[in-house]
């Protein structure tokens, strides 16, 4: 196949039918529209927090999808994540040298983005009254 064409068919069109056409000159962006609906949502100091609540991911497509839609987001606007279990091992990540596997909570941090566990929201994201009456009867069973 010659260099700059995708097919061998497509040279001989350029050479032949199409031969005073240009040939590969232009370059169009496109957009594949998608929407996002955030698990939690709230105005904190100026900011909108979107929280999403991940129990885990189950594949590349579904964790790639956070990136563009960081990416998108208006200014003063974050995506933050609320992991059930940010040790869990991201789906098909590779075992390293000493056995582990990247954790989603690694995966996070890597890319840029604000994470948690229920343990580590900040107070002031929570209701404090509930945590503390929930962590007394764990503690008592």
């Amino acid at each position: 196949m010659p260099p700059s064409y995708d097919s061998n068919w497509e040279h001989d069109l350029h050479k032949g039918l199409l031969k005073q056409w240009e040939h590969h000159v232009d370059v169009v962006n496109y957009i594949i529209k998608h929407t996002y609906e955030p698990d939690f949502v709230k105005t904190m100091d100026g900011k909108l927090i979107l929280l999403e609540a991940k129990g885990r991911f189950w594949d590349f497509a579904e964790y790639s999808k956070y990136i563009w839609v960081r990416k998108a987001l208006p200014e003063n606007t974050e995506l933050v994540f609320l992991f059930a279990n940010p040790s869990s091992p991201m789906p098909q990540a590779k075992r390293r040298k000493d056995g582990t596997k990247r954790s989603h909570g690694e995966w996070a941090s890597a890319n840029g983005f604000t994470w948690y566990s229920e343990d580590s929201l900040p107070d002031n994201w929570v209701d404090v009254r509930y945590r503390k009456d929930n962590t007394l009867n764990i503690e008592s069973e």
